[in-house]
């Protein structure tokens, strides 16, 4: 390589890392009882007037740094996006949780804790209001992985067992609903929990996304969207993506690399047809097998 190539090449790095800083900014939202949220926001490229926004809710020990590639492929897309930080249930929480309970026991513990949740519900208000005051979003949607699709679900009315009542659960915030890895019957969700959920949903899995200890597996995390009644328009989709780990939802692990433009696209293709007012076009491909009702 000639030198004249390693400083145009330490140039197109540089630059590429000015563009990604630039697109995301972090800012705190002040939360209805007095606590703070700190978010990632990414503003949408290229679109004149108010843009559609997601708001994102990461797993537990997950931050408003992650999901970056979700993030910036909406936003690419057109979305304002953003990335919340859920300090009851972030890095601290866990390694706390995790000191006292050991690893197993503490995950179940703060994934079934009804303070948490009930924290990560404010966050989102939180998240709505700042963006209120910014500008009032044509369309939201709520995307969430994990513990985040947990927090979706409760968002969007599921029946739970660990005492989220509304407010602020089941108030309609939202236009659409995005649950990455979302966990089946058990410590927060009793059976038929989905079953009266009349919400435009799109359920994302991979076959080996495992779940906590007794969740049932990766066959559990389709239990939700299997739960949900038809709707009229088909806005309720299922897409379980051959071979995904957990992790890879979060962009982490061992082929992630090949898991998230596939997340991405179909997230950005769903979203487009629920703005339409009709969800028929699910193709599906060997990577990708889509399901709707």
């Amino acid at each position: 390589m000639t030198k004249a190539t390693t400083c145009l090449t330490a140039t197109l790095v540089s630059l590429l890392a000015w563009t990604t800083a630039r697109s995301q900014e972090s800012v705190t939202a002040p939360r209805s009882d007095g606590q703070v949220t700190p978010m990632s926001v990414y503003r949408a490229s290229s679109r004149g007037g108010c843009a559609p926004l997601a708001v994102l809710s990461p797993g537990a020990g997950g931050t408003e740094n992650d999901y970056r590639y979700l993030a910036q492929g909406l936003g690419s897309g057109g979305f304002t996006v953003i990335v919340m930080g859920h300090r009851e249930s972030g890095p601290a929480a866990v390694r706390a949780t995790f000191w006292h309970n050991g690893m197993g026991k503490g995950m179940s513990a703060l994934v079934g804790s009804r303070e948490a949740e009930t924290a990560r519900l404010l966050d989102t208000g939180a998240a709505l209001t700042w963006s209120d005051h910014q500008c009032r979003a044509p369309f939201r949607v709520l995307i969430g992985h994990s513990m985040g699709a947990e927090t979706v679900m409760l968002e969007a009315g599921a029946t739970n067992a660990i005492g989220i009542s509304s407010p602020p659960a089941a108030q309609h915030r939202f236009d659409a609903y995005i649950a990455m890895s979302p966990e089946g019957p058990g410590l927060v969700f009793p059976d038929h929990a989905w079953s009266t959920l009349h919400v435009s949903m799109l359920v994302l899995t991979g076959t080996r996304d495992q779940t906590i200890p007794g969740g049932g597996g990766p066959a559990a995390r389709q239990i939700p969207w299997k739960d949900m009644p038809a709707s009229s328009d088909g806005c309720r989709w299922m897409g379980v993506l051959a071979d995904a780990t957990h992790m890879n939802f979060a962009g982490r692990g061992p082929g992630a690399n090949s898991v998230t433009p596939v997340v991405v696209d179909t997230i950005r293709n769903y979203l487009s047809q629920v703005q339409h007012g009709s969800c028929r076009d699910t193709r599906s491909s060997t990577a990708l097998t889509l399901s709707s009702k």
